[in-house]
């Protein structure tokens, strides 16, 4: 169902994909392409988000499941269908919101091969919305897999020392396990005789094959997310890639992962999900605890920053495979905040690096004294990341620890365990950045946040307090979404005592209710 009339989705992916064209075959000299570049890349990702807007305000909650459908066949079973869900339409929101200041954060930094550099990011664009909005398995998948080019160039071209093993590294990690998830595809749409994913996700696959298939997916989308142990490209491609490529990597393409998690191996294969719900849970309890420990002794920003990031995905992992309905809610927050705080927290990197030129932690001290108005919005950044009441960490990582106890307590309580590190290493990297005597003359003479740094934060700012305060705006969307995912993995044989199959069964009425909401 389109209600409005004309193809938003489409309009959304030509867009930044024409402005990317433009960027680079603009004539001109170096410096008035570079400048084009700049402003059309900013237009077209303002456009975008004004679309974005205009998404969210026509969603209409209570409707259909899937709406704003376009359907346009192509060759054989291979077709252009868009559609999005509450859950789609959060994170394509999440994504045109953060393109734009991404342009912004890379409006002075970048000066060499600008309107390549310009082009990839409205590319990168492109394809993050096609991978939230396809509704064929194989446009998903080129989607998917595509995002991984701009991101490789991004960091190989613009990123740090070095940025060739960084890139190298991201691009080998993701490719193999999406190989195995092709194989998968090619074998489904084989068995139930189409590509349109929504028709797959009522499919009952049969029970052994449902095993492989849940390990072919599990495989590409856990080294996306990032899970422990297959998270070692994250660090070595946050610290190489420029900021802004931080911002969007962190952002949105981390979401990818949880976004295939939910879409794909809970509705599609959800007793090969029960069977092996503890691979999970396992993995996310030494995630949780390992990175936060591995994080508190980096002496790079950067560094730190990423190894949160995979400590924040291991709660939303416990939360999706919580099978209730705080859990998944509580995952989808979580994802949603930690796409805001921990771009900010790159954007706060990138404010010094720009003036200083290093990420080294000890080179800094006392910026409270010399950058007042960075150092507030860089604490109610890390308040947000430790999950503080009344800023948008709170309320998803709280939703999901109450999902996780109902499965099993001691699972919360490793998961718990992580978040206090959690707060240990993010409240000692604000103390040695902000705090202390402010005694070198070079730290000393950095400025405070110049007009286009302050554009980029107070957005982020407004709406990680706007999350925290008022989650229902975004719970509402995703809400009947969410139940009709429990109902799909509820008929899933029930298990032990800690199966989450027992908690799903526990919840008829909540179901019934959320259902007639």
């Amino acid at each position: 169902m389109n209600q409005l009339g004309f193809p938003i989705l489409s309009l959304m992916l030509a867009i930044p994909m024409a402005a990317a064209v433009w960027a680079l075959v603009a004539p001109g000299s170096e410096e008035a392409r570079a400048q084009n570049a700049r402003v059309v890349a900013l237009g077209a990702t303002l456009i975008d988000f004004a679309l974005g807007i205009v998404l969210w305000a026509s969603f209409r909650i209570g409707g259909p499941q899937w709406q704003f459908v376009e359907h346009s066949g192509i060759f054989g079973r291979f077709a252009w269908a868009l559609g999005i869900d509450g859950i789609a339409l959060v994170l394509t929101m999440l994504t045109v919101f953060l393109m734009p200041i991404c342009i912004g954060a890379s409006w002075k930094s970048i000066t060499t091969r600008v309107p390549e550099y310009m082009a990839a990011f409205l590319l990168m664009e492109t394809l993050m919305i096609g991978v939230f909005a396809a509704q064929d398995l194989f446009l998903f998948y080129i989607m998917f897999e595509g995002g991984l080019i701009p991101m490789y160039l991004i960091i190989g071209i613009w990123g740090g020392a070095n940025r060739i093993y960084a890139s190298y590294k991201f691009f080998l990690y993701t490719l193999l396990g999406s190989v195995l998830m092709l194989i998968a595809m090619l074998w489904m749409s084989h068995y139930a005789g189409t590509t349109d994913i929504p028709t797959l996700m009522k499919t009952d696959f049969p029970r052994q094959a449902q095993t492989w298939l849940w390990l072919a997916f599990f495989a590409s989308f856990a080294v996306k997310m990032p899970m422990w142990p297959v998270h070692t490209w994250l660090p070595d491609a946050h610290v190489q890639a420029p900021t802004a490529g931080s911002v969007i990597l962190a952002g949105v393409l981390l979401k990818m992962g949880g976004y295939g998690f939910i879409r794909f191996l809970l509705p599609m294969f959800p007793e090969a999900s029960n069977q092996l719900f503890w691979i999970v849970m396992g993995l996310s309890m030494i995630a949780v605890v390992y990175t936060s420990l591995v994080a508190l002794v980096q002496q790079d920003m950067k560094k730190l920053i990423a190894y949160s990031s995979v400590a924040h995905m291991a709660i939303v992992t416990i939360g999706l495979f919580a099978w209730s309905r705080q859990g998944i809610e509580g995952a989808m927050l979580v994802m949603l905040s930690h796409g805001l705080v921990s771009g900010a927290l790159f954007l706060c990197v990138g404010v010094i690096y720009d003036r200083l030129h290093t990420r080294e932690i000890d080179r800094y001290g006392g910026l409270s004294d010399n950058m007042p108005k960075y150092a507030m919005f860089f604490l109610l950044f890390t308040m947000a990341s430790i999950g503080l009441p009344g800023t948008s960490g709170f309320v998803g990582e709280f939703l999901s620890l109450v999902g996780a106890y109902r499965v099993q307590s001691w699972v919360a309580f490793v998961a718990t365990t992580g978040i206090i590190l959690g707060a240990c290493y993010m409240l000692y990297l604000y103390r040695r950045i902000a705090y202390g005597a402010l005694t070198k003359p070079d730290v000393a003479a950095m400025t405070d946040l110049s007009a286009r740094e302050l554009a980029m934060f107070v957005p982020i700012a407004a709406a990680v307090f706007w999350m925290g305060i008022y989650p229902e705006s975004f719970l509402a969307p995703m809400r009947g979404d969410i139940g009709q995912l429990l109902a799909r993995i509820e008929r899933a044989d029930p298990g032990g005592d800690g199966h989450p199959s027992k908690v799903a069964a526990a919840e008829p009425a909540q179901l019934a209710m959320a259902e007639k909401r």
